[in-house]
């Protein structure tokens, strides 16, 4: 052991470059040093390809996976695109329908509010009638209540003076003239 410390030693400590000769010290020399070090790169080497191995698999396997996430991702992005798509179509054809039932809603608003001013009109005209028929319903009532009251003044005035101007004779003559013109009229029907 204590030559290899003090080959370490004497690494530190150089010859002067002016002479050439054969060095005896086997671990100060540069073929065994080469075997030493290739040995320990060798022997920890095919540790270190041993965890390579295990790395790219390890590497691999999370390669994979981020490309399956990737594929997943693509295939949900098409399919979220495909349903964007088909919510869009959806979208413009509720909104068309939308417009239609707009156009038809306005349409049909207008069309009931002409028929709702024409029924109007009709009912205000028909009220109109019934109010001119009611009004000359009534004159005419009130020009009979008035015919029939002139009437019966006019009969009671008559009476009146008949019942002070007549007589009991002229009263009988009155009534035979009466009853020879009813006989002379069923002669005339017969």
């Amino acid at each position: 052991m204590k030559n290899v410390t003090d080959s370490f030693v004497s690494l530190g400590h150089w010859p002067s470059a002016g002479s050439f000769g054969v060095n005896t010290d086997i671990l100060a020399t540069n073929p065994i040093n080469l075997s030493v070090v290739l040995g320990v790169l060798i022997f920890f080497g095919k540790g270190v390809c041993a965890s390579c191995l295990f790395l790219s698999d390890l590497l691999d396997n999370r390669k994979e996976r981020i490309l399956n996430t990737i594929r997943n991702s693509e295939e949900l992005r098409g399919g979220a695109i495909e349903r964007l798509e088909k919510a869009r179509a959806r979208l413009r054809k509720v909104e068309m329908e939308a417009d239609q039932f707009r156009v038809n809603g306005y349409s049909e608003i207008e069309r009931e509010k002409l028929n709702l001013i024409n029924s109007t009109y009709k009912i205000l005209e028909q009220l109109e009638n019934y109010k001119n028929e009611t009004i000359y319903f009534e004159q005419q009532r009130a020009i009979n209540q008035v015919r029939q009251r002139v009437f019966q003044q006019a009969l009671q005035g008559a009476l009146g003076t008949l019942n002070s101007s007549l007589n009991n004779e002229l009263h009988l003559r009155t009534i035979s003239a009466n009853i020879g013109l009813f006989g002379v009229m069923k002669e005339i029907t017969d």
